[in-house]
């Protein structure tokens, strides 16, 4: 096996090459010490250009570090994510369309390159069905340089179904924590398993090359066998990187890596925000025993520091994409990694396991809502996001609940004897006439008897047979002054409960 340096991997990449990236959020798993040598490569010599790069659940600091380092002029042809949130330099390029920009759900991303690896004729699904990603609204282009259809519609057995193409994977760039000098490589060590495997084996198999990141090399015959993620047939040489860290900024622990469990639980930190507190509270009581829950980042996160998620805590089964299953989920910048999990499965299993319908319940932000009930995530105010893995979920889980602030995040509220009083209303219209992209699709939820509720911090709603019903207020709310005068259509009212008042005395 050739061991390497990060700088003779960079000179070996071509110009147009399509590459395929390990890694997620805030730098787990991601081969970043490549990354920057590519980078640094293209700003010395102008090479390599026109590059196109596929990853699945987007990496980057919010600033320079991760996708992020593609975004120099000329370097990149074209991008297939799912979202734009830590890559501000690639959304500039995007808005610009100065790029083909392409954004699928994560899940479909991953099973599009199994699909890749085993040689067969694309993924057949489902999941992305009149969304957006459906090639009769945009096929998941975002941007007007797109030049491909990467998507098309097809009918088998009298039902509709999504084909994601397939296409030729030139490079691949993983992480691990260990390999050995055959090139077998362990992730025992990282926070997170993602779809290491299966990114080696589209390269491979499709002929072009796998290079692996790693902390440490080790003899052969060494590692364990079942600690072997990615077996040294699939890599072409090795880059060994001491000071690799598990996240960016966050030095290895065993604690994420599932080495040790913690010796008790780390109990979140209630919600200082009055609003973000009453949606939390008011999502939780959705919850039930025995059910395989998700819980999204953003405002549904609030949900595990309310008293009725630490009730349930051991009698609900709690997952995220990433893999994780139980444990304590992290979020902000450890978003996809935990502590104590109970099981560790790579993310592509996670998403089977999502999109063949393993789910009970989700808890899922809203950027926007339509008066058919359709949410909007992934396009705001003009501006690309990507939908992340919110259709893989929300598609296929029976029961949904969207949290978010009914006029957008500067709302201020407060509540006092008994009652609560709007102090400000925001300045974005969350509930509009139609939304910019539509994410989530409530016809086709209707459709597949899924369950639907929007819960914002003054009102409660749910998708009925043709649209949006008004079914509870917050004490002291005139559902005519303080909901339906700041909605952007009109809404069924059937208020058939105030929103409970104990969640309104637990802030």
């Amino acid at each position: 096996m050739q061991i390497c340096s990060a700088r003779e991997i960079a000179a070996f990449v071509q110009d147009g090459d399509t590459i395929v990236v390990s890694g997620c959020g805030w730098g787990l798993a991601t081969p970043e010490t490549l990354l920057e040598a590519i980078e640094q490569r293209f700003l010395s010599t102008g090479h390599p250009k026109n590059l196109f790069i596929v990853n699945a659940l987007s990496i980057g600091d919010g600033g320079k570090r991760g996708l992020n380092r593609f975004a120099h002029k000329g370097m990149l042809r074209g991008i297939i994510t799912s979202e734009l949130f830590w890559t501000p330099s690639l959304q500039k390029l995007v808005y610009q369309n100065k790029i083909e920009a392409y954004c699928l759900p994560a899940g479909v991303i991953q099973q599009l390159l199994r699909e890749v690896g085993a040689g067969r004729s694309g993924l057949i699904t489902s999941t992305g069905l009149d969304t957006f990603v459906d090639p009769r609204q945009s096929g998941g282009k975002c941007s007007t340089a797109c030049k491909h259809d990467l998507v098309e519609l097809l009918h088998l057995h009298g039902r509709e179904y999504l084909r994601y193409r397939p296409f030729k994977v030139d490079l691949a760039l993983i992480c691990g924590s260990v390999a050995d000098l055959k090139g077998n490589i362990s992730l025992n060590e990282e926070a997170v398993t993602l779809d290491c495997l299966h990114l080696a084996m589209a390269a491979h198999n499709s002929g072009g090359h796998c290079f692996a990141q790693i902390r440490d090399i080790v003899e052969a015959g060494t590692l364990p066998a079942r600690s072997v993620t990615v077996p040294g047939v699939f890599i072409d040489a090795l880059v060994e990187a001491p000071a690799q860290t598990i996240a960016y900024d966050t030095p290895y622990s065993p604690a994420l890596s599932g080495a040790i469990k913690p010796s008790h639980p780390r109990i979140q930190s209630p919600l200082h925000d009055l609003a973000r507190s009453i949606i939390a509270q008011r999502a939780a009581q959705e919850l039930i025993e025995n059910a395989a829950v998700h819980v999204g980042p953003g405002i549904p996160a609030g949900m595990r520091s309310t008293d009725r998620h630490h009730e349930l805590v051991g009698k609900i089964w709690l997952s995220c994409e990433q893999g994780h299953h139980n444990g304590q989920l992290l979020g902000d910048t450890l978003y996809g990694a935990a502590r104590g999990s109970e099981a560790l499965l790579t993310s592509l299993d996670q998403y089977d396991f999502y999109s063949g319908g393993g789910l009970d319940i989700a808890f899922l932000g809203m950027s926007e809502v339509d008066h058919r009930g359709n949410v909007n995530i992934s396009k705001v105010h003009g501006k690309v996001i990507g939908p992340g893995s919110f259709i893989d979920i929300s598609q296929n889980t029976r029961k949904l609940v969207f949290c978010g602030l009914f006029t957008g995040a500067d709302t201020q509220v407060k509540y006092s004897k008994n009652k609560l009083k709007i102090v400000k209303n925001g300045s974005h219209t969350k509930f509009v006439e139609r939304t910019e992209h539509i994410t989530f699709n409530a016809v086709n939820a209707r459709k597949n008897g899924q369950e639907v509720l929007y819960i914002t911090e003054r009102a409660v709603f749910q998708l009925g047979p043709n649209g949006l019903i008004l079914i509870e207020t917050a004490p002291g709310i005139k559902a005519k002054r303080d909901v339906l005068a700041h909605m952007g259509f009109a809404c069924k009212v059937d208020i058939q409960r105030k929103m409970p008042e104990h969640i309104f005395n637990a802030l």
